[in-house]
């Protein structure tokens, strides 16, 4: 080789390495996978688009159950230390009042209704005793806006899942807790949730948006899989399923989804259980 096309190269494929270290996935067994590949999971439960069964209620789990659908639920650490399934942060959307669903207690959010049914906040252990280990769950675990009490919200999740005879992944938007779980319970298949960069810029910085949004972030986290928003991926993403990351996409409405994807999160649509991941 020419000497001076040599010392061209070097640098490219020093880049191309390094890239490859920072986004490579963690190393998960075949016995790991198996439980939660080539699956549907009703997102926040089988509920209604007409609300009559609100998203991560029980009566959304029951539904899916009851079909065989895998589940994805949320779970948030209560102000005094309870786990309660929810998604949103604060409460007006769903409950129509005011305030952050971690500065409230259980008794408190108990008290609240889901878009004006008859079902309340469920607890971690209500939504558990629904499934009953029935079918797989990925269980999202919500940041806290203090986090030093995510590591809290992470070990009472491990230590209520260690009684719990179902199969259980977790995931999390925050690579700090995706990060937990590979320090504290590396057996537990785990995930990164993630958006394309621009998507993060609402909330969070650029340079927030950029390492999370390109999976920079998982040379700390070294997630098993990706559970990345549905549309077009950044390369590294694309490298990191290259280099043997489950694929998991959301918020499917479409069945073409299946395609390319070891699982799917789906929402108002009746796929099958079970298909054959391409």
């Amino acid at each position: 080789m020419n000497p001076i096309i040599k010392f061209a190269a070097l640098p490219a494929a020093a880049i191309a390495g390094g890239t490859a270290f920072l986004v490579a996935p963690g190393h998960y067994t075949e016995a790991m996978k198996a439980p939660f590949a080539d699956r549907n999971y009703a997102h926040r439960g089988l509920h209604k688009k007409d609300k009559s069964v609100p998203e991560n209620s029980l009566g959304a789990f029951q539904a899916a159950v009851d079909a065989g659908y895998g589940i994805e639920l949320d779970v948030h650490l209560t102000a005094d230390d309870q786990l309660v399934v929810f998604h949103d942060d604060t409460l007006k959307r769903v409950c129509g009042v005011a305030g952050r669903t971690d500065d409230k207690t259980l008794a408190e959010l108990k008290a609240l209704h889901l878009h004006g049914t008859e079902y309340t906040i469920p607890t971690l252990d209500e939504a558990l005793d629904v499934l009953a280990g029935k079918v797989p769950l990925i269980l999202e675990i919500k940041r806290g806006k203090q986090a030093k009490r995510n590591a809290l919200l992470c070990r009472l999740i491990r230590e209520r899942l260690r009684s719990y005879d179902g199969p259980v992944c977790i995931e999390s938007f925050d690579p700090a807790i995706v990060a937990w779980w590979r320090r504290n319970a590396p057996e537990v298949l785990r995930g990164q949730l993630s958006q394309p960069p621009k998507l993060y810029y609402k909330n969070s910085s650029h340079l927030t948006g950029f390492l999370c949004g390109n999976l920079l972030t998982n040379v700390f986290a070294r997630p098993h899989f990706i559970a990345y928003c549905i549309g077009k991926k950044p390369f590294t993403v694309q490298l990191c399923e290259h280099l043997g990351a489950l694929r998991a996409c959301w918020t499917s409405r479409k069945w073409e989804h299946e395609n390319g994807n070891d699982m799917v999160i789906f929402e108002h649509y009746r796929p099958n259980v079970w298909f054959e991941a391409k």
